[in-house]
């Protein structure tokens, strides 16, 4: 039987390398859509990764950036909501939104 200790140990959380990913945390709006608009111009599209209470900034910063910044030039290509159970804890909701160019 494998316990909850030796799951802890051996779990490795990845993170996505790609240069268009973008983690939002619990910080300022405008800047970290400011931020997001610089990666979108850059790579031609975007990927807002939140969990938990950064989920409602990540949407906010995909609003800001699809209907004010990017307006008929980005869409949201899908949204993927799903949420992580932390060793027995309670559940983390995340979220991922994917903006690209038209």
């Amino acid at each position: 039987m494998i316990s909850a200790g030796e799951i802890k140990n051996e779990a490795v959380v990845e993170k996505r390398q790609e240069p268009y990913v973008y983690y939002v945390r619990n910080e300022p709006i405008m800047p970290a859509a400011l931020t997001v608009f610089t990666i979108f111009n850059k790579h031609g599209r975007a990927v807002l990764l939140a969990r938990g209470n950064g989920i409602p900034g990540a949407v906010a910063i995909a609003n800001i950036l699809v209907e004010k910044m990017l307006n008929r030039v980005a869409k949201i290509e899908h949204i993927l909501l799903d949420s992580e159970n932390e060793y027995g804890k309670r559940m983390i909701s995340t979220i991922e939104i994917s903006i690209v160019k038209i």
